[in-house]
């Protein structure tokens, strides 16, 4: 599929790591780099302005590795790019860790993945059929 792109940025595109990568890695477009103190958060522009199509929409989603290895995440994971939107991609990335983290010019923040949506139409009734659940909600299946 062809996603049109304009790259405002002095980065590459964002590209899948491997062969069967889901996501393509997404870099901050900075001039210099943005200090993240612990329990904050920043918008990290990226430079990049998606022409999503129809029935698409991409998803930001964190860096596994950031994640694990300095507790740095995507806020609102998965963001959300509407296919209409087209303005500048930008990433809320929040700092769960203790430790200050600089988000470096040029550096992977985040991953996009492009999904396919449906919309969907709302059907007010009375009741619901019956299900094997029911209602049973947070922890009703067990831990094990």
């Amino acid at each position: 599929m062809i996603v049109k792109v304009v790259n405002k940025s002095s980065n590459a595109l964002p590209s899948y790591a491997t062969a069967f990568s889901a996501g393509m890695d997404v870099r901050a477009d900075l001039s210099e780099p943005i200090r993240l103190e612990p329990l904050c958060r920043a918008m990290v522009p990226t430079g990049l302005y998606l022409e999503i199509p129809a029935g698409y929409e991409v998803q930001v989603r964190p860096r596994s590795g950031l994640a694990a290895k300095r507790g740095i995440t995507v806020l609102n994971s998965p963001g959300t790019i509407d296919a209409d939107y087209r303005g500048e991609v930008k990433v809320i990335l929040v700092n769960l860790s203790q430790e200050a983290f600089d988000i470096e010019p040029g550096e992977r923040i985040a991953q996009l993945v492009l999904a396919r949506h449906e919309t969907a139409e709302w059907e007010e009734v009375d009741s619901l059929e019956e299900s094997a659940r029911g209602e049973g909600g947070f922890g009703s299946t067990g831990t094990k």
